[in-house]
């Protein structure tokens, strides 16, 4: 499976949401400037995490949009899975009892590699959390930012 520009641009609107967690409503505006992503598409893509009970959004002259729960209780997967669909790196292991998917579902032992593969990129997708996100990117930045020692 692969991350299309939807969940990947997703992810980041919602990191950069969490960043900002508990400060109030931030503007489409804002989150497209940031993050580089064109504020249309980025309103479909909230449209959908809005859908999906993951952000919330508020109208008016200080209005935006927010999380709908804390950062550490967001996992990366179910962000994911909103804009994607399910993680599964074949059709046979997301749908398994189509004949359309594969016609040797019932008797595939490479189906059990797909299995164990999609198993581990859900788990490590449901084991990330914003906040774990949040933290990464201040030490990221931290360490960019560096420190100037001078004698």
């Amino acid at each position: 499976m692969k991350i299309s520009t939807k969940g990947e641009y997703g992810v980041r609107a919602m990191l950069e949401l969490a960043m900002e967690y508990g400060e109030g409503p931030i503007p489409l505006k804002v989150i497209a400037r940031r993050q580089g992503i064109s504020e249309p598409y980025l309103e479909q893509l909230m449209a959908i995490l809005r859908k999906a009970g993951l952000v919330q959004s508020v109208r008016g002259a200080q209005g935006g949009y927010e999380l709908a729960q804390p950062p550490e209780k967001t996992p990366v997967g179910d962000i994911v899975r909103a804009l994607e669909g399910p993680v599964a790196p074949m059709e046979c292991v997301h749908n398994p009892t189509s004949l359309d998917a594969c016609s040797q579902v019932t008797r595939c032992a490479v189906q059990v590699l797909w299995q164990r593969l999609a198993a581990k990129m859900n788990e490590v997708l449901d084991e990330t959390s914003l906040a774990d996100l949040v933290r990464e990117t201040k030490r990221l930045q931290a360490r960019a930012g560096g420190y100037v020692y001078s004698i």
